[in-house]
């Protein structure tokens, strides 16, 4: 049985590290370039299992150099791959990412590859491990069918579940009603309310909106700004850990691995919350997203 079941994507990533972020028609000189882990449900997955948590995780590749990656990424972190489908007539999907030296800021273009042909029939199996967990974690990168199907089936088993709105697309209300934890970041908060997130009080309303259309719990997250976290009746603001950023590509996937893991061990809500954002803050001092996930012995 696993603690924690995560549903998500693989993707290599290939970053670009420069003095700035190129616009449209811009040739500039590069410092360093990375080829590591990524994909959203993957990073969280390992920040899981670096963090010592017992996952899981459920996803498609192909059977690729890309696809072996991904393998190899998996069984390094003792994550079992006995969940992920393999496809030879799919590609593993890429990511590229653009990253700013100077800031650690970044853009990224994700082909997400094998996993966007992912159907519900092929995952009878992990199903009932889902069933079998206390958590269960994702995203929006697989088909929607999908996602929602596993966090009902969730739901139903008793798991606390946990969607983190990314990238940012329309969900029908049903999705609403089966989300305990809705963790967006400013920009896709600002997609799912229509409210611009400027200060703390923008990020209230943002959240007073959320819950109001059924979902229990919202973590905003805020950058270099911190989060904000409300349930309709207790809420905290906690500010970002100071760290010197070189790369914030998996910041939000840290968080969110971090978040799971403490919740697994039913620890206070604001202990879950200041656990988080540490493991966000530290993966945001290295390059990369998979191979910056912290380890537990990295947590002040």
């Amino acid at each position: 049985m696993s603690e924690i079941t995560v549903l998500g994507i693989f993707v290599a990533d290939i970053s670009f590290s420069g003095p700035k972020i190129p616009s449209v028609g811009e040739t500039i000189l590069g410092k360093k370039y990375n080829v590591g882990p990524g994909g959203k449900g993957c990073n969280q997955a390992i920040a899981i299992a670096r963090l010592g948590g017992n996952t899981n995780f459920i996803s498609k590749i192909g059977k690729d150099a890309y696809g072996e990656l991904a393998l190899e990424t998996l069984k390094k972190n003792k994550i079992s791959t006995e969940n992920v489908i393999q496809d030879g007539k799919q590609q593993t999907g890429v990511a590229g990412i653009l990253v700013d030296q100077n800031t650690g800021k970044n853009a990224i273009n994700v082909i997400v590859g094998a996993p966007s042909s992912l159907r519900i029939n092929e995952i009878e199996k992990q199903i009932n491990l889902i069933k079998n967990s206390k958590i269960f974690l994702t995203q929006l990168e697989v088909p929607q069918d999908v996602t929602l199907h596993c966090l009902k089936t969730a739901k139903e088993n008793g798991c606390i579940t946990i969607l983190n709105p990314a990238p940012a697309s329309k969900i029908s209300k049903e999705f609403y009603n089966n989300i305990d934890f809705f963790t967006p970041n400013e920009t896709e908060a600002e997609f799912y309310t229509g409210i611009k997130i400027t200060n703390d009080q923008d990020a209230k309303k943002a959240a007073d909106k959320l819950i109001n259309l059924g979902i229990k719990k919202v973590i905003i997250t805020l950058g270099e700004k911190g989060l904000f976290y409300s349930d309709g009746k207790e809420e905290i603001y906690l500010k970002a850990n100071a760290v010197k950023a070189i790369d914030t590509t998996g910041a939000g996937d840290a968080f969110n691995g971090g978040l799971a893991f403490s919740l697994s061990k039913e620890k206070p809500i604001k202990e879950c919350l200041e656990l988080a954002n540490k493991v966000a803050g530290i993966s945001t001092t290295k390059l990369g997203a998979g191979n910056a996930m912290p380890f537990i012995q990295d947590i002040k």
